[in-house]
């Protein structure tokens, strides 16, 4: 009887083989046991039969472990918020691709966790996805570690990451939408609708848009705003949000020397102040006129948009091209102090690496290469009297010397740096709890004057 059946069993297999000749899978290998302390590699493969377009990896990783790019098979490989994504604008020919990262444990770990993964794609205009079988895997306490300081992984966020802000509780109804682009009246412009739902927000906050190369923008609502568009980015900048709970703001898309675009798919966020500090939210896009809303609809809306902010992956831009590094300051666009490139570059210590400080600070940029120096032995001959410290920033390994509350004080320290070295590129820099930001931003979230 089995003799009879097993035949009749493969030939089943065949037709149904034929019938569905392949279909999308992800499968996931990784360790079952890894010491706290190391890194281990995780390997994806991804059965794509015959996609080519836009595809997406993403993995939730718990706390206390940190993602490493390996080898991403052309994807822009991104790791923040403890998510992983691997994006793809176009899919690799081969049917079945394989993508390779390591994860660094943290060495006070130990317990089990499972590591799963959602691939997701386009499939004749219509958005699907693959689960992968999550894989377990047990930590393994460090030996070298004092016994008092293991938590199990479970624990580690509440233990060793502070909770600087109640953030999510104060923003638990701020949702960003932007309107898909359409088709504006003259020649091959587009219209870009975007909705600001910032409940009971009133301070400093700024909607910001990376526009696609060969396009302008020109603001049409600002809602007192100040528009600007500079670098292919479009940034609506308020001191005072608007007494409204939701509001719309516009600009227009236009093709320089009146060409022949494809569509524009752009990318942005919405930032605000919450307890001084900067929180930022990607916007989402969706297909409807926001124009034309209800109340109980765009309520409806903002809800949808909190709930799934990643169902707007089919707009996803092309990956930001690396810029040249130019001046922050009201002064015209410069390009940056180059450092002198050598034949073997020397490592750099990590004691000179910038540390992230609390709240807005001014930094005095003297230098940017795409090559990193050994920040003691190249600065040495400026003579300079504060520490240099080095940043990695927009891919340019970036130097910049003291800290500075007041923006006036950092103004004067630039000049005195043009006044005493050869350096006369210097700049004033801002940041936002370690997060560069314009001093234009710095200035109206401090309230405080410019001065030239």
């Amino acid at each position: 009887m089995v003799k009879i059946l097993l035949p009749l069993v493969n030939i089943i297999v065949i037709l149904v083989l034929q019938i569905f000749p392949g279909s999308v899978s992800v499968n996931l290998q990784a360790p079952a046991e890894v010491t706290a302390g190391t890194e281990f590699e995780v390997q994806i493969t991804l059965n794509k039969v015959d996609l080519e377009g836009f595809s997406r990896f993403q993995q939730n990783i718990p706390p206390g472990l940190e993602a490493l790019s390996a080898n991403s098979a052309n994807a822009d490989f991104t790791f923040s918020e403890n998510r992983l994504r691997l994006i793809w604008l176009r899919m690799p020919q081969q049917d079945e691709v394989t993508v390779t990262y390591k994860i660094k444990v943290d060495p006070r770990l130990k317990g089990t966790f499972d590591l799963g993964g959602k691939f997701s794609y386009i499939d004749n205009n219509e958005r699907k996805s693959v689960d992968a079988t999550p894989q377990y895997i047990t930590i393994l306490p460090s030996p070298d570690v004092d016994p008092s300081l293991i938590v199990d992984i479970s624990e580690f966020e509440k233990r060793y990451i502070p909770r600087v802000t109640p953030a999510s509780e104060e923003a638990a109804n701020i949702a960003c939408i932007r309107q898909k682009p359409y088709p504006g009246t003259a020649g091959n412009e587009y219209i870009v609708n975007v909705l600001v739902n910032k409940e009971d927000k009133k301070r400093f906050a700024k909607v910001e848009e990376t526009v696609p190369e060969g396009y302008t923008a020109v603001a049409l609502e600002t809602r007192d705003a100040i528009f600007t568009f500079k670098n292919q980015t479009a940034k609506f900048l308020w001191m005072n949000l608007p007494n409204d709970r939701y509001f719309n703001v516009s600009y227009r898309l236009i093709p320089k020397n009146q060409a022949e675009l494809d569509p524009p798919r752009l990318k942005g966020t919405f930032s605000y102040m919450v307890e001084d500090k900067t929180i930022s939210i990607g916007i989402v896009e969706r297909d409807q006129n926001l124009m034309a809303l209800s109340d109980a609809e765009i309520s409806n809306l903002v809800t949808d948009a909190i709930n799934h902010p990643d169902d707007y992956a089919v707009s996803e831009p092309e990956p930001l091209l690396a810029v040249t590094e130019t001046k922050v300051e009201e002064t015209p666009v410069q390009e940056p102090v180059k450092v002198e490139e050598k034949p073997k570059t020397p490592k750099t210590s990590l004691s000179y690496t910038l540390e992230p400080e609390s709240g807005v600070y001014y930094r005095v940029q003297i230098a940017a290469g795409h090559k990193a120096v050994n920040v003691e032995r190249y600065f040495r001959k400026f003579n300079l009297d504060k520490e240099v410290r080095k940043e990695l920033h927009q891919g340019w390994h970036k130097y910049s010397i003291g800290s500075f509350d007041i923006y006036r004080e950092a103004r004067d320290y630039r000049v005195h740096i043009w006044n005493t070295t050869p350096i006369k590129d210097a700049f004033v820099s801002a940041y936002n709890s370690g997060t560069r930001i314009t001093v234009q931003e710095a200035l109206m979230i401090t309230e405080q004057r410019w001065y030239r």
